[in-house]
């Protein structure tokens, strides 16, 4: 059944019962009594022609959950401000396993051009500043990030990314002396971003990483990075209650 919502939820427009079938590797009768069971408690609609998509209640759930985290909550004044002081668009993202999922995104209130992320939406860690940011947080030396790549193969997404243990290494460990990560590029072309740590939850660990994420040819990255210290305290004001008083760059990270 977990199998079924969660292949539904690729298919916005819905899903035929024999290819849900095909989809999920099982016989049709199977697929055709969870479909049944998730119909009865809101979670799945049918239309006329037959196809099954998520039903209303499914995202009604899923977007009372959201609203309702403390994390997203507390950090939309901060994705706001920011997003108004650069004219770009603002994420608060979290690690999950190789990537980083976007929790929450705020775009500018002006200019033609915005980004194509989405809450919910995926990225590999090792090719965004969140992500990159998050993982020196969790990998607190170099043997821990060779370790965590051992045999992954890191997605070369442009030019520019990391795809090797020795290049994430070097990367993480001037991440840790420097408090903040950038991406260069590396996720997509002409898109540079900074991020620092959210201490929203927990005044040791963050919860994610606030990055403002910046069309090269409107926002230089040099002029994000000139101006880290202010994002940073920016994204200070919504620590944990219990968080201590915020660090100096050199601080924020193990």
């Amino acid at each position: 059944m977990l199998a079924v919502l969660t292949e539904l939820a690729r298919h916005p427009l819905g899903i035929s019962l024999e290819d849900m079938s095909r989809a999920v590797a099982s016989p049709k009768p199977t697929v055709h009594r969870a479909l049944a069971a998730l119909r009865r408690a809101g979670l799945a609609t049918q239309d006329g022609p037959g196809r099954y998509s998520l039903g209303d209640e499914f995202l009604r759930l899923a977007f009372a959950h959201h609203e309702m985290r403390p994390d997203h909550v507390r950090v939309m004044p901060v994705l706001e401000h920011l997003s108004t002081r650069y004219g770009e668009t603002t994420h608060y993202a979290a690690l999950d396993g190789d990537d980083v999922v976007y929790r929450s995104k705020v775009d500018p209130p002006s200019g033609g051009v915005r980004l194509t992320s989405t809450v919910g939406g995926r990225n590999p860690a090792h090719a965004t500043a969140v992500g990159k940011l998050l993982l020196a947080h969790a990998l607190p030396d170099d043997d821990a990030v060779r370790g965590w790549v051992g045999t992954r193969t890191l997605e070369r997404r442009t030019a520019r990314t990391l795809t090797t243990a020795d290049e994430l290494v070097a990367e993480l460990a001037t991440i840790r002396r420097q408090g903040f990560a950038v991406d260069d590029e590396e996720s997509d072309p002409g898109i540079g971003c900074v991020a620092v740590p959210a201490y929203l939850l927990s005044p040791t660990a963050p919860s994610g990483a606030v990055s403002v994420s910046a069309l090269l040819y409107r926002t230089p990255l040099r002029r994000l990075v000139e101006d880290v210290e202010e994002i940073r305290a920016a994204v200070a004001s919504t620590r944990s209650a219990a968080a201590a008083p915020t660090p100096s760059a050199t601080e924020d990270l193990p």
